[in-house]
C-alpha cells in the first residue's frame, strides 16, 4: 500500500519558495460556500431581462451552454490547483505551468475581471437601491458597501466566511420562496401560463449568433468559481480541496440558475414587454407573489450582490494582488500582511479605493463587458497551460484530461469571446497593451524573469 507524503496530502507553500503568512482556516465546505456566494445562487435575478431578451426566450439554454463552457475550465483549475497549491489563481498557474511572462499577462487580464467585479456589483446594487430610496445618491451607497466589505475582509477570512454562511442561507430561502410561488402560479394556469420547454429550446428563435450573444451575458453569473483558487494558502484538507470545491460550486449554482430562470420564463412568457428590462425579474416576482415578493427579491439581490458577492470578490482580488506583489511583478508593498489578522492589508485597501474610483468613471454596461473579456481571455490561457504543463512538459499521456478537455474549454470560450462587441475588444486590447508595457518595464525588456520557480514539485 502506497503512502502519500506531505507533498500529496498537504497544501504547502514552502516547497514553492514562499512562507506561510496567511492563516489556514477554510475547509472544503467553506470553499464551496465561498464559490456559491461569489457566483450568487440568485444572480440571474439581476440580469434576467438582458439574458432572456437576447436569448429570444431561451434563457435556460444560455445558462446551460455557459455551464458547458465553464465546466472544462473548472476542471483545468482543479488540475492546476493540485499541481501548484499557492495563492494567485490563474496568474500563478500559467506562470509556473507555462511561462512566467505569459503568466504575468494572464494575471494582468484576470485583474480586469477581479478589480472591476466589486465596482460593478456596487454600482448595480446602488442603482437598485435608488428605486427604494431615490433620495440617496448612487455614490453614497457605493461608499457604504465598500466600507462594510473592507472592514470585514481586513478582519480576516474567518469573519468573511461566517458572513458568507448567513447570507447564503438568506439567498437560498429567497430562492425557495420565489420557486414555490412561481410553481403554484403556473400550475394553476394563472394568466394562461403553462409549463413548456420553450425556455430551454425554441427552433423558431434559435441561431448560433443569438446563443453566443446571450451566453456572453449569462457567463457573467458564473464568474467567481475561479476565485476559490485564490484562497489556496488559507485552506486545509489536502491538495484536492480547492479543485473539488471549484467544480462542485459551478455545477450546483448552474442547476439553481437554470431552475430559477425556467420558472421565471414560464410565469412571465411575454419576455419582450417588461416595463423595465433592467429590473425585469422583480416584475416577474410581483406577478407571481405580489408586491411583498417583489420587494423581498429586490432587497435580497442587493445584499447578495453588494455585500456577499462583492465581499468574496474583494477577498479574491486582494489575494491575487498579494501574490503578484510577493513575486515582485507588481509593487512588493501589496504583499504586506496585517500582523494581527493575517490578511493582505494593503491589497485590500487598494481594492476599496479602486472600486470607488472605477464606479465614478465607468457605467454598468461598460463594466460588465470588460469583466467578461478579462476573465474569458485568462480562462483560455489557463486551459492551454494544462495542455502545456501536463501533456507536453510532464508527458502525462492522459489524452482526455490533459488534451481534449482543455481544448474543448478553449473552443467554447473562444466562441463566446468572438461574440463580444467592438467596444469591448477595443477596451480589452487596450488593457492588454498597458499590461504588456508594464511587463516590459518590470522585466527590463523580457531579460529578467520573476523570482526563480521550482517546477519539479
Amino acid at each position: 500500500m502506497n503512502k502519500k507524503g506531505p507533498v500529496e496530502n498537504e497544501l504547502t507553500v514552502e516547497q514553492f519558495g514562499y512562507q506561510q503568512e496567511l492563516k489556514r482556516s477554510l475547509s472544503f465546505w467553506d470553499l464551496l460556500v465561498y464559490g456559491l456566494i461569489f457566483m450568487v445562487p440568485i444572480a440571474p435575478m439581476g440580469i434576467y431581462g438582458q439574458v432572456i431578451q437576447t436569448a429570444n426566450g431561451m434563457v435556460v439554454l444560455a445558462y446551460l451552454i455557459g455551464l458547458v463552457g465553464m465546466i472544462f475550465t473548472a476542471f483545468s483549475y482543479y488540475r492546476m490547483s493540485e499541481a501548484f497549491p499557492v495563492a494567485g489563481s490563474a496568474y500563478a498557474y500559467v506562470q509556473r505551468g507555462w511561462n512566467p511572462f505569459i503568466g504575468f499577462l494572464a494575471g494582468w487580464m484576470i485583474l480586469l475581471d477581479y478589480i472591476l467585479i466589486p465596482a460593478l456589483l456596487y454600482l448595480v446594487s446602488a442603482s437598485w437601491l435608488n428605486v427604494l430610496l431615490p433620495g440617496v445618491p448612487t455614490w453614497g451607497w457605493v461608499v457604504v458597501f465598500v466600507a462594510i466589505n473592507t472592514a470585514i475582509n481586513i478582519r480576516g477570512i474567518q469573519m468573511t466566511n461566517r458572513a458568507n454562511w448567513v447570507i447564503l442561507i438568506v439567498e437560498l430561502l429567497t430562492f425557495v420562496i420565489f420557486s414555490v410561488a412561481a410553481l403554484v402560479y403556473v400550475a394553476h394556469g394563472t394568466g394562461g401560463t403553462h409549463f413548456t420547454l420553450t425556455p430551454v429550446f425554441n427552433p423558431h428563435g434559435f441561431s448560433l449568433s443569438m446563443v453566443g450573444a446571450a451566453t456572453s451575458i449569462a457567463v457573467l453569473s458564473f464568474l467567481g468559481f475561479d476565485g476559490i483558487s485564490t484562497l489556496a494558502e488559507e485552506t486545509h484538507g489536502g491538495r484536492q480541496t480547492v479543485g473539488k470545491a471549484t467544480v462542485w460550486s459551478l455545477v450546483i449554482v448552474a442547476v439553481l440558475f437554470m431552475l430559477l430562470t425556467y420558472l421565471a420564463a414560464v410565469a412571465y412568457p411575454d419576455f419582450m414587454h417588461f416595463p423595465d428590462p433592467n429590473v425585469a425579474f422583480y416584475f416577474v416576482a410581483e406577478r407571481v407573489g405580489g408586491n411583498w415578493l417583489k420587494l423581498l427579491t429586490l432587497v435580497v439581490t442587493v445584499v447578495a450582490w453588494g455585500i456577499a458577492n462583492a465581499l468574496a470578490a474583494q477577498a479574491a482580488i486582494s489575494r491575487l494582488l498579494f501574490s503578484m506583489g510577493r513575486d515582485k511583478t507588481l509593487p512588493s508593498i501589496l504583499s504586506k500582511v496585517h500582523p494581527k489578522f493575517q490578511t493582505p492589508i494593503i491589497a485590500t485597501l487598494l481594492v476599496a479605493v479602486l472600486s470607488i474610483v472605477v464606479t465614478s468613471f465607468l457605467s454598468i454596461n461598460n463594466l460588465s463587458r470588460l469583466v467578461n473579456f478579462g476573465a474569458l481571455t485568462t480562462f483560455m490561457a489557463l486551459n492551454f497551460t494544462v495542455f502545456i504543463y501536463f501533456f507536453v512538459k510532464r508527458r502525462s499521456g492522459r489524452w482526455w484530461a490533459h488534451l481534449v478537455m482543455p481544448f474543448l474549454g478553449i473552443l467554447v470560450l473562444l466562441y463566446v469571446w468572438l461574440n463580444f462587441d467592438k467596444l469591448t475588444f477595443y477596451l480589452g486590447v487596450s488593457w492588454f497593451i498597458v499590461g504588456f508595457v508594464v511587463l516590459l518595464i518590470n522585466s527590463r525588456g523580457l531579460s529578467v524573469k520573476p523570482k526563480d520557480m521550482d517546477l519539479s514539485v
